[in-house]
């Protein structure tokens, strides 16, 4: 069973930077298709973007595209998010997730089979 843990969030203005962390335990990391997700209030918990397990494949909300960069290091367990341009609406908190399937959609966060704790990012105006 994997535990995740995430790191990194905070207050910035609109257009700065941030980068989140996902360190991860238990099986090896290697195997699991990473994700991150995000829950503003009284919305439901969307898909930002996620990585195969090799690393070999990234995939992207249109609405993150070109600002931000999900990237890993299986030698670490840790999973990053690299968020650049931030808008207010970029405001959530922020959640890493795990999954063992490599059939499926990485963007349906029911497929995900572990979360972490979540991060809060404010984009302030």
């Amino acid at each position: 069973q994997a535990q995740l843990v995430e790191s990194g969030g905070g207050l910035v203005q609109a257009g700065g930077s941030l980068r989140l962390s996902c360190a991860a335990s238990g099986r090896t990391f290697s195997t699991y298709n990473m994700g991150w997700f995000r829950q503003a209030p009284g919305k439901e918990r969307e898909f930002v973007a996620a990585i195969k397990g090799s690393g070999g494949g990234t995939y992207y909300a249109d609405s993150v595209k070109g600002r931000f960069t999900i990237s890993r290091d299986n030698a670490k367990n840790t999973v990053f998010l690299q968020m650049h341009s931030l808008k207010p609406e970029d405001t959530a908190v922020y959640y890493c997730g795990a999954r063992t399937s490599y059939s499926g959609n990485y963007y349906n966060k029911s497929e995900y089979n572990y979360w972490g704790q979540g991060t809060q990012v404010t984009v302030s105006s």
